[in-house]
């Protein structure tokens, strides 16, 4: 395929929109190598049909809802304007208050308000966690640690691309929770393989995750682009490394 027709192609993913979080249209485009934990069988471990639970940065609460959680105690958060609006349209008919939260250090909640806080790739204040889970609570999170696609990032874009937190990850978040006054039950850490399987998705997946690639575009990263084509053509794949990390707290009794 000659380049002007990969930048055509590469240019329609670019162009692409997004709501949720939802990536679905990438399924048979990329291949994640699964965790060694299950964030969804804790948090299921954790429920229970009396529970008060938040959901943090529910994103478009998909997978919120597919916990079936308890219907009329389980709250959401979300700062993103389309996927609140989206929130607000679909997830009050599940028995689920999703509210607008911007300020982490801030949330809309009494203290010692909740039985369980899960938060899955959002950030989070510990002081106000503490403040708002009752005693005996848990806190279940799974993050996306600071060394997250870094090596793609850097060789596409250079250092400017990642605006992350590089030292962010297991120990530092385990410390500070810590202080706060949680105590940490579990805790785990993963650097998964990420295979991108054309181009395109790559493309796709960069102009959605803005914070890992600043600055990404078709035309900045043209030449690098081919270069990863021929790469796909040779190897069957281009692959990034990825960095999760996954803590279970619960503030003492």
């Amino acid at each position: 395929m000659n380049r002007e027709r990969l930048r055509e192609l590469w240019k329609k993913e670019e162009e692409k929109s997004f709501k949720g979080w939802d990536f679905s249209s990438l399924n048979g485009r990329i291949a994640e190598e699964d965790l060694p934990w299950d964030y969804k069988a804790a948090v299921l471990a954790q429920m229970s049909g009396e529970c008060v639970m938040l959901d943090m940065g529910t994103g478009g609460g998909e997978f919120l809802r597919s916990l079936q959680p308890p219907r009329g105690r389980t709250f959401a958060t979300e700062a993103y304007p389309p996927n609140f609006e989206l929130c607000r349209a679909v997830l009050p008919a599940y028995g689920i208050e999703v509210r607008q939260v911007f300020d982490d250090a801030s949330l809309p909640f009494d203290d010692g308000f909740f039985d369980l806080v899960i938060n899955r790739h959002e950030a989070y204040s510990v002081q106000e966690l503490a403040r708002v889970l009752k005693p005996g609570g848990w806190f279940i999170t799974q993050q996306v640690g600071g060394q997250n696609n870094r090596a793609l990032s850097r060789w596409l874009l250079g250092e400017q691309g990642m605006t992350t937190d590089s030292g962010f990850g297991l120990e530092q978040a385990a410390r500070e929770l810590t202080v706060a006054g949680l105590m940490v039950m579990e805790r785990h850490e993963y650097f998964p393989r990420l295979r991108f399987l054309d181009i395109g998705a790559l493309v796709y997946f960069a102009r959605v995750i803005e914070w890992e690639f600043a600055g990404f575009s078709v035309d900045r990263c043209f030449e690098k682009l081919c270069e990863l084509q021929k790469k796909l053509e040779q190897d069957g794949c281009v692959e990034s490394r990825e960095h999760r990390f996954f803590i279970v707290a619960r503030k003492p009794i």
